[in-house]
């Protein structure tokens, strides 16, 4: 298990609830928390759950990174309304896992008896953390996960909402937006392949009532649904016979990275050539666009972030473009996306600790986290206008991968429609 500590810091066992499904968590909520036994200490402790190791991985690629970079401005400690406090900050490895994920929230909660959970990467990670947050009442703060898993997979209403988990990110009805945006600057018979896993994220983009069904036929494309299949799958021959059957000239889908290369290089070996690709979460990194070889030009994705969008961080005062230099030039690898929220989900942990007194009263720091009004390096973040309770949305453009540069591969921005002020650098163009 990946674990890194700002401070280490002991503290008694405590004794709050593990719970490790939906079901559990729901049956438990009505019998209200187990307060834990805690020694007292001044020490604020954050929980960080996300994927280090599995083939979610790329998602959690920039936290330690984060961690170590914050470490010299909070080692000091954080001014809250009950004084200066210092900080420690708990980074834990779901493995990829949604059961690991609850695992070491448990532990999170239960051992070293944190007073704010972090989460992030996709909602096998966000969701069970959640979770566990909900019904322990620790207040939690989740992104990169499109808002409908996070929210409706777990049983959320839209006029309730859930009282100790809030989350931030774009949704579904943005990245097609997006999609759509792109594949219509180019001419194709608007017949689309949909490559759905069945996980919280194929599931909710598959669903025929708030997937991209409804959407999709609504702008005169038809898509073309081969049912969820089990993600690591080893043979896509099916999927591909029935784009190949229907003549689709458009694939998506949100693939998780070693499975896209399963299927895009058997795509090209059955004869399989759309002109355009445009597929979430699997070639959002460039580590997962580098095993491609030269059969990921022109590949399109959603782009969260880039050094190109127009934001800083109210933590450091680093542009977005300066952010993704200094990943460069300390890790000696290439910008990824989840620099941004990797590094924006503390500057909101820090926000809200400036605004709370006594971290004991959970209910009070949630509602801090509900008032957030804060401008971060992903841009602003502030609850209360929707779409739903507990969810606001940050922007969202959309890139294609290109050859060359200073690195293999540079992903260039090609359609802003849905987020003017994030400037573009490339126009779309065909797969060849």
């Amino acid at each position: 298990m990946t674990e890194t500590r700002l401070f280490e810091v002991k503290a008694p066992v405590g004794r709050r609830r593990f719970v490790s499904g939906t079901a559990a968590v729901a049956a438990l909520a009505a019998l209200g928390p187990v307060r834990p036994v805690r020694a007292a200490t001044k020490t604020i402790k954050i929980g960080m759950v996300s994927p280090q190791t599995g083939p979610l991985a790329a998602f959690g690629e920039a936290d330690a990174y984060t961690l170590a970079k914050l470490k010299p401005m909070l080692a000091d400690g954080v001014v809250t309304k009950a004084g200066k406090r210092p900080v420690e900050i708990i980074l834990r490895d779901s493995q990829s896992s949604p059961n690991r994920a609850a695992e070491v929230a448990g532990s999170l909660i239960q051992a070293d008896n944190i007073d704010l959970m972090l989460v992030s990467s996709t909602p096998e990670t966000t969701n069970p953390v959640s979770d566990q947050c909900e019904v322990n009442e620790i207040p939690c703060i989740s992104t990169m996960a499109p808002w409908q898993p996070w929210f409706f997979t777990r049983g959320g209403k839209p006029d309730v909402g859930f009282k100790y988990t809030w989350h931030y990110f774009w949704g579904l009805e943005d990245i097609i937006g997006v999609f759509t945006g792109m594949w219509n600057l180019l001419p194709t018979n608007k017949i689309v392949g949909g490559l759905f896993p069945n996980d919280g994220d194929g599931n909710a983009w598959g669903d025929p009532e708030r997937g991209l069904p409804k959407p999709l036929a609504a702008q005169g494309y038809k898509l073309v649904d081969p049912g969820r299949y089990q993600n690591l799958t080893d043979n896509f021959s099916a999927q591909i016979g029935r784009f190949k059957e229907a003549k689709a000239e458009i694939v998506t889908g949100v693939v998780i990275p070693p499975d896209f290369t399963t299927f895009w290089t058997q795509a090209r070996q059955q004869g399989f050539r759309p002109k355009i690709c445009s597929v979430g979460k699997a070639i959002l990194f460039p580590v997962a666009v580098e095993a491609l070889g030269d059969a990921a030009h022109n590949l399109s994705a959603e782009v969260w972030w880039s050094p190109r969008h127009p934001f800083s961080s109210s933590l450091t005062g680093q542009s977005a473009g300066a952010l993704a230099a200094d990943y460069t030039a300390t890790t000696k690898k290439q910008w990824t996306q989840c620099i941004g929220f990797a590094h924006s989900l503390v500057e909101v942990a820090v926000d809200v600790l400036k605004r709370s007194g006594d971290l004991e009263d959970r209910a009070g720091v949630s509602a801090n986290i509900a008032t957030t009004n804060l401008n971060t390096v992903v841009g602003p973040i502030a609850w209360g206008k929707g779409p739903v309770k507990n969810v606001t949305k940050t922007p969202l453009v959309g890139g294609q991968w290109r050859r060359g540069g200073a690195f293999k591969y540079d992903l260039s921005i090609v359609f802003n429609g849905t987020a003017p002020a994030i400037p573009t650098d490339g126009q779309m163009q065909a797969i060849a």
